[in-house]
């Protein structure tokens, strides 16, 4: 084997356990246009109802106002932390208000829920 096939093949070998790493540091959401999108591009939102770490858009609402879910496992980091809801499933929290999609949004991008309820639902911003 040659030092440079040597070298190659530990370069592969680095890039390939770095992958799993690389993939749990990745944030539950990003930033398009100045609010908070899903992974997807759907705009997420916070509700003044709610209290920091606690939801209180539960069943019916939550139909509606789907939560951005969370694996049992995730944490967060910085200003995104996990809450449990009371139905027991974990959603993501940005500077500790719960994040939520709407049903109405039909596309990446959209902002329909912004301003529902006399101005409970806000589109997220960082």
């Amino acid at each position: 084997m040659t030092y440079r096939s040597f070298y190659l093949k530990t370069l592969l070998l680095s890039a390939v356990l770095a992958l799993p790493g690389l993939a749990l540091a990745a944030e539950p959401a990003m930033i398009k246009r100045g609010v908070l999108v899903d992974h997807n591009g759907m705009t997420l939102y916070t509700y003044a109802k709610d209290t920091d770490g606690k939801s209180m858009c539960n069943d019916e609402c939550a139909k509606y106002w789907p939560p951005l879910k969370a694996e049992s496992t995730d944490t967060g980091e910085g200003k995104w932390s996990t809450i449990i809801r009371d139905d027991q499933q974990v959603q993501w929290a940005y500077k500790g208000k719960p994040l939520y999609t709407f049903v109405k949004d039909k596309k990446a991008g959209d902002k329909v829920g912004d301003g529902k309820m006399d101005g409970a639902w806000k589109v997220a911003k960082p």
